[in-house]
């Protein structure tokens, strides 16, 4: 996660610089003439990022579909646990994570348990009583990426508020990458 505080820190630093270029510029015959770009509300590029991250963090879960199922696993040759999943896909973006469901399940913030909140990238907790028991990744559309032991892979599920008999109950959700300030401009070039 260090990496991208950083480099949050130094686009904010950058921001009041960016903000104060000339919105215009003056052509030799005196005709004012758009520069190639264009002013954006503040922390829109933070926003993007944010957007960036989340997308990669779907993207790098999704990769891993398919592959087996392991009690304790944690690489893609070896197979996945819930868990093991979780933190492989957070580490290979530079953000990291307890090894367990349940300690994972402390990380971040907590985010209200309404699938109007969830984004993709949110982490999903299942479990029974207090413990959590089961972790995967939110990929959007009611969906989300695990390692289920028992369909002996990792796989995409639709969220149910019910669970199936045999599935955890859904628990909560935990957010490790920014809630988006504002939506990404579109590009005007067409």
């Amino acid at each position: 996660m260090l990496p991208v505080l950083r480099w949050l820190a130094s686009a904010a630093l950058a921001l009041p610089f960016l903000l104060a270029a000339p919105a215009t510029a003056r052509a030799q015959d005196g005709v004012r003439v758009q520069p190639p770009y264009t002013l954006e509300p503040p922390f829109a590029a933070l926003s993007r990022s944010a957007l960036a991250l989340r997308d990669s963090l779907v993207a790098r879960a999704r990769a891993q579909v398919g592959k087996r199922y392991r009690h304790g696993g944690e690489t893609p040759a070896r197979g996945f646990d819930c868990s093991g999943l979780v933190a492989y896909v957070l580490s290979s973006l530079g953000l990291a994570v307890p090894r367990t469901a349940n300690a994972q399940a402390e990380s971040g913030s907590d985010v209200v348990r309404d699938t109007a909140e969830i984004r993709p990238g949110d982490l999903l907790t299942f479990g029974r009583g207090k413990k959590i028991t089961h972790i995967g990744i939110y990929v959007g559309d009611g969906r989300f990426v695990h390692a289920s032991s028992r369909a002996g892979r990792v796989v995409e599920s639709r969220l149910l508020r019910a669970p199936a008999p045999g599935i955890k109950p859904w628990k909560g959700v935990r957010r490790l990458v920014a809630a988006d300030s504002a939506p990404a401009p579109r590009d005007s070039t067409g």
